[in-house]
């Protein structure tokens, strides 16, 4: 199967085409259900449930078996900012469903005492703690050597060379999980042999979208950007594809889970990338392996994007962008000329709205 960008064909809809709407013929929800059905056992999963969303009776849902209970390595890396720290990971013993998992937070250079009394307590709960989630979060401390400069992929390749779990969820300090089930939503998507990175639907404070999947390309940069960036929560998105879960170049790092074999495989976070496109840089990675990476909008958390580092777009922080930017436009060359293959070329990469393109 592949995409064809251009119209080639249009479909005139009358009162009792299915293209009116399903209520002109509502046995076509059960025969797509059961299409998508056969589908599935043909590649070999006997366990699913199929439900329609909220953006069309023919979009589907599809529930994977969870097979076993593995364990889950959550990597946090964090420097100061205590408030946001413990609201992240206060959100994830609170509202987590899921059990089998343990919290990893990478202490890189913090200096106020708040965090320092904080990681005593954690530290404290976690060799003398009465429950088990006390006994679930460790602080391990990365020492930058002199002279060395913020690496947050350096930062993330030493969590993880703590983590004991089978698989690596790498998360922000400055999340907030609102979704009980979300490790279960990301983890039935990882567990497939085919798909490699697993990514969120993330928002800002004020429920509008800050991450529903990455756009090769997308951007003044023409690096990559995020798709449905700035729409509401409750926005079906293009095509309901807000919706539904699928197959796309690129999650952000800000809320990743991965098979910790493959993390391993792929060298981890590229330390070439020491701030930005560390992430986009990855699952590029795992797509020459040739994995698939998959956003889900069933996985939901706020983020309070760039509150403990700040933003990318003056000074230092912006030339140091746009040499990353640089650099990751030289590496992945060919793959950026090719186009996104799940975006159609028709469709501006000035805008994240899935807007056409303007001919010029």
């Amino acid at each position: 199967v592949v995409h064809v960008p251009k119209l080639l064909y249009y479909w005139r809809c009358h009162p009792g085409s299915v293209a009116s709407g399903v209520d002109a013929k509502p046995y076509v929800v059960e025969a797509a259900k059961g299409a998508v059905a056969d589908h599935l056992r043909r590649h070999g999963f006997k366990h699913f449930q199929i439900t329609s969303t909220r953006a069309f009776e023919t979009i589907f849902k599809i529930r994977y078996e969870i097979i076993g209970t593995p364990k889950i390595s959550i990597v946090i890396a964090n420097k100061d900012h205590q408030p946001d720290l413990k609201r992240c990971i206060d959100s994830i013993l609170e509202k987590s469903t899921y059990e089998n998992y343990e919290i990893i937070v990478v202490e890189n250079n913090s200096t106020t005492p708040e965090i320092f009394a904080y990681y005593k307590e954690l530290q404290a709960a976690y060799e003398n703690g009465a429950t088990e989630n006390d006994r679930k979060i460790r602080v391990v401390t990365y020492t930058p050597k002199e002279g060395e400069t913020f690496n947050y992929s350096r930062v993330n390749n030493y969590g993880v060379s703590y983590a004991t779990g089978e698989y690596i969820l790498l998360l922000n300090n400055d999340t907030q999980v609102i979704t009980v089930n979300w490790m279960e939503e990301l983890l039935m998507y990882a567990q497939r042999q085919d798909v490699a990175a697993v990514g969120a639907k993330l928002y800002y404070a004020d429920k509008t979208i800050q991450h529903a999947g990455v756009v090769l390309g997308l951007g003044a940069h023409r690096t990559a950007g995020h798709s449905h960036y700035g729409q509401h929560r409750d926005n079906l998105g293009y095509m309901g594809r807000l919706c539904y879960a699928q197959n796309v170049s690129a999650v952000t790092g800000a809320c990743l889970l991965v098979k910790k074999s493959l993390y391993d495989e792929v060298g981890g976070l590229s330390e070439d990338f020491a701030i930005s496109l560390n992430d986009v840089d990855f699952c590029l990675k795992l797509r020459e392996k040739g994995f698939l990476n998959v956003f889900t909008p069933f996985a939901e958390l706020y983020h309070f994007e760039s509150v403990s580092r700040g933003l990318d777009d003056q000074g230092e922080k912006a030339e140091r962008y746009n040499k990353e930017s640089e650099h990751f436009r030289t590496k992945w060359k060919e793959v950026l000329a090719k186009g996104d293959p799940y975006y159609n070329p028709n469709f501006s990469l000035d805008r994240s709205d899935f807007a056409l393109k303007i001919q010029g």
